[in-house]
């Protein structure tokens, strides 16, 4: 059975940091582009950031570029989302997604264009 489940949320202070998991099982995550985008109360989802398959070439939405990192580690089929000096605004429910078609190129994540999510975990920065 195909399945994504992120995990690693939860509440954090500002400046704080965490770091989301996202386990795959059913699929080889290599093969996929992973994108992890996120959705606020009252607003679209958005992009964050993506891994390409094979070379792992990355991608990062303008307000995360220098505070987040995404990674894959093969050997646990799981890609992760690395958070640093988290602010208030990053507040959202964070979603992992596999995408096959292009999967060798990485660009702003489009929800359109990806074919599998996980449930999400939720990301609270309040003081």
């Amino acid at each position: 059975q195909l399945q994504l489940v992120e995990s690693g949320g939860g509440l954090v202070q500002p400046g704080g940091s965490l770091r989301l998991s996202c386990a795959a099982s059913g699929i080889t995550l290599y093969y996929y582009a992973i994108g992890w985008f996120r959705q606020a109360p009252g607003k679209e989802r958005e992009g964050v950031s993506c891994i390409a398959s094979t070379d792992g070439n990355t991608y990062y939405t303008d307000s995360v570029t220098g505070r987040f990192t995404i990674s894959r580690d093969d050997a646990k089929n799981t890609v992760y989302l690395q958070m640093n000096s988290l602010k208030p605004e990053d507040t959202a429910v964070y979603y992992c997604a596999a995408r096959i078609r292009g999967s060798w190129s990485c660009s702003r994540p489009v929800p359109s264009e990806y074919d599998y999510w996980g449930q999400g975990t939720q990301v609270t920065v309040s003081s």
